[in-house]
């Protein structure tokens, strides 16, 4: 009863931090004209991303690595599942055909990276440089480079046109804070997210004991699905500010940082690699992940004018999918 109390207050801390990410991302877009597909895919990612790195450091210093690992692969798995919610929660917005094509080199990014730490799971080599995998520090130079080039895609296709639409400001809309204010505001929040992450671990390795569903699956699940809250909460305050293109960017890139966020679980993890140790159920889950990825990338890359129902049909597929992935998580607990 206490843990569940305790996971539903941090929730609530959450929430209100995503609502105050979402606006003042925007607003450093604006203000910095960088862009939302990159603010979205870099900074706002980073920020809404921080739970699992406060969650997951916390786990594994209890003795939780498959309870971290499952928070990391399944957030992932949440994500694409925020995606396609955004995408069919009335009024419909058509998220996925008016975001921008630009957002498929993200995708690719978190879907290559996703492939990478399977194939490291699945042939670890067990080499420790500093108390880190060789896997680990790999993962994230990809990931660097990965950003560099999604930054530098942007940046080359961020034209006049696109600079005009995201400095656009509805009529009665708030006005937009100063840049001064938007970074303060932004790094206030992504303090209070990364605060309540520790709160997570605690009630989630209790709710595992007390329900005996184990680390793996309520990481993976249950953890995974609560960490994504600021995801969640950013994405529908942007959806609903029109800044489609921050909330894409958004989930795509908090896929590809999640993996980034293994080196801080290597660093926190006492002895040999995480690769080895870990659980190789996490595998089902990240392919699954790769698979709503996909399922995600097509659904922004289609651009079809006619509709022959009233569901997007992309949509309600990932959401299907999200749904045998966590049957085939739960049947497969024990393992």
């Amino acid at each position: 009863m206490q843990s569940g109390l305790l996971f539903v207050a941090a929730g609530a801390v959450v929430v209100a931090a995503g609502t105050a990410l979402a606006r003042y991302g925007d607003a450093i877009a604006h203000r910095t004209r960088a862009g939302r597909l990159w603010i979205g895919a870099v900074l706002l990612a980073g920020a809404t991303s921080l739970p699992e790195l406060g969650t997951d450091i916390a786990a594994v210093r209890m003795g939780a690595l498959d309870l971290a690992l499952g928070d990391l692969f399944g957030s992932s798995m949440a994500n694409m599942l925020i995606l396609a919610l955004v995408d069919l929660m009335p009024p419909r917005r058509e998220v996925l055909r008016r975001a921008t094509l630009d957002h498929a080199l993200a995708a690719c990014l978190a879907i290559g990276l996703s492939a990478a730490t399977a194939a490291c799971l699945l042939a670890p080599s067990g080499r420790v440089v500093a108390g880190v995998s060789v896997e680990s520090m790999a993962l994230v130079v990809a990931y660097l480079l990965g950003t560099r080039a999604v930054y530098r895609h942007a940046m080359r296709n961020f034209g006049p046109e696109q600079l005009a639409a995201d400095a656009e400001v509805g009529p009665g809309a708030e006005p937009v804070p100063t840049l001064g204010r938007a970074v303060a505001g932004f790094g206030a929040a992504a303090l209070v997210t990364l605060a309540a992450a520790p709160v997570f671990a605690y009630a989630a390795k209790a709710l595992a004991e007390e329900t005996g569903l184990g680390t793996t699956f309520v990481g993976t699940w249950l953890v995974g699905l609560s960490t994504s809250l600021p995801e969640l909460v950013t994405s529908v305050a942007a959806v609903r500010m029109g800044a489609f293109d921050l909330a894409v960017g958004n989930l795509l890139g908090s896929n590809a940082f999640n993996i980034s966020i293994l080196l801080w679980v290597d660093l926190a993890y006492p002895g040999g690699s995480i690769f080895v140790d870990a659980s190789r159920s996490h595998l089902l889950s990240i392919v699954f992940g790769i698979i709503l990825m996909v399922l995600g990338l097509a659904a922004i890359v289609y651009r079809a004018k006619k509709r022959f129902a009233m569901l997007e049909p992309d949509s309600a597929l990932i959401v299907l999918t999200y749904g045998l992935a966590i049957l085939m998580l739960y049947l497969r607990r024990g393992g």
